[in-house]
């Protein structure tokens, strides 16, 4: 049962993406899905979702991811139509209320879908009180859905027409009755921060293989929620920058089910402080070098008599020779605080070569290697075989 609904989800998974793109090419506009950007990002949370539920059928994370990039598809490709049909054809196409409805009522869903997953990471498994809030939580969004429904039922006139260029709705309720469901918007957010609170708490207590998922969930969670907030901040694409920072942002909301994925499947587990390591490091590294470029044009041209083409070119000669000392430097200092394994590893690798750099004795060698080994791995028993 649970392989032919696996295998029927990612039929309609594919299905639902070609139809994306293909009403993307006759809408002539890819800015209701960022560029495609968002077609691309949920295909990593069906792909996830496929691989969890085929490899942990019994993780309910797996078929969340499922539903999720499915019901995101529907939304995206009725968000299309709109555009294609009020903003080009003027609200003459079929099953524009009907689409108009369904954007009402269910461009929610997969917000709402989303966040348990954070609660029932890794295994799906939970306490007695966390079952019996997750059920509160599911008759709390059941409520929400059926009052949206009603509220546009009564009132499907409202918000015809009113689409922008994203195929939002400009009056997304449905009147007075819809807009009771939003009395459930503050439970819907104490929900979510206390999902997080949950992980938080079982990170305080957890150590190995469990803290290494936790931190790949921290790195995915964090990496999405600031992608959203970029992504509200510059959704409108009004213009170039603001688009392609749009893009980008929309592409970081993806990088939530493959750290999901890699920590549930458990694929390089040990890896997530050097990636994080590395990420601030060249983050910081970028945004030192970009300062420096700015700050010897603005010197060169405004302060000092040199042109426009002379400053960048010494800016551009400052930079790359500035990029290996930098990034030595920026690296350790973000090594000590995100990555304390390997900077306790380079500092006894240098305290190693220190002690031996003048030692001819080969005891003394051996003896020493034997110490900085010990103290690297703690290991019960430490011994060195030499070849005669």
């Amino acid at each position: 049962m649970a392989t032919h609904i696996r295998r029927t989800a990612a039929v309609v998974l594919l299905a639902l993406l070609v139809a994306d793109i293909v009403l993307s090419v006759v809408a002539h506009d890819p800015w209701p899905t960022n560029d495609g950007i968002v077609l691309v990002m949920l295909v990593a949370y069906g792909a996830v979702g496929y691989v969890i539920a085929r490899t942990q059928p019994g993780n309910p994370i797996g078929w969340i991811f499922l539903a999720l990039a499915i019901t995101a598809y529907v939304d995206f490709l009725a968000r299309l139509y709109l555009v294609l049909d009020y903003r080009q054809h003027g609200g003459t196409l079929a099953l524009g209320t009907a689409v108009v409805f369904w954007r009402s009522v269910w461009s929610i869903i997969p917000f709402v879908l989303a966040f348990p997953a954070i609660l029932l990471f890794p295994d799906g498994r939970l306490s007695p009180r966390w079952r019996k809030f997750l059920l509160v939580y599911t008759v709390a969004a059941g409520v929400f859905v059926v009052t949206q429904c009603l509220g546009n039922a009564l009132d499907p006139a409202l918000g015809l027409g009113n689409v922008d260029v994203r195929g939002n709705l400009a009056v997304p309720d449905g009147g007075s009755v819809a807009g009771l469901s939003w009395v459930l918007a503050p439970f819907f957010l104490c929900a979510w921060i206390a999902f997080v609170w949950r992980q938080i708490s079982a990170w305080r207590s957890a150590s190995g293989l469990e803290r290494a998922q936790l931190k790949w969930l921290a790195l995915g969670s964090v990496t999405c929620v600031v992608s959203a907030i970029l992504l509200v901040l510059f959704g409108d694409g009004s213009t170039t920058s603001a688009r392609v920072a749009a893009d980008l942002a929309t592409a970081g909301i993806g990088v939530l089910p493959v750290a999901v994925g890699v920590a549930i499947l458990r694929y390089r587990l040990y890896e997530i402080d050097r990636i994080v390591s590395r990420t601030l490091a060249y983050a910081l590294l970028t945004a030192l070098l970009v300062g420096t470029f700015a700050g010897i044009v603005l010197l060169t041209t405004r302060v000092l008599p040199f042109s426009s083409p002379v400053a960048v070119a010494a800016s551009t000669l400052a930079a790359a020779a500035l990029f290996n000392p930098l990034r030595t430097r920026v690296q350790r200092l973000v090594d000590r605080r995100f990555n304390r394994a390997r900077y306790d590893r380079d500092i006894l690798v240098a305290a190693f070569g220190a002690k031996l750099r003048d030692a001819v004795d080969s005891e003394t060698v051996l003896r020493e290697l034997a110490r900085a080994a010990g103290n690297a791995v703690e290991p019960a028993h430490v011994s060195v075989w030499t070849r005669p």
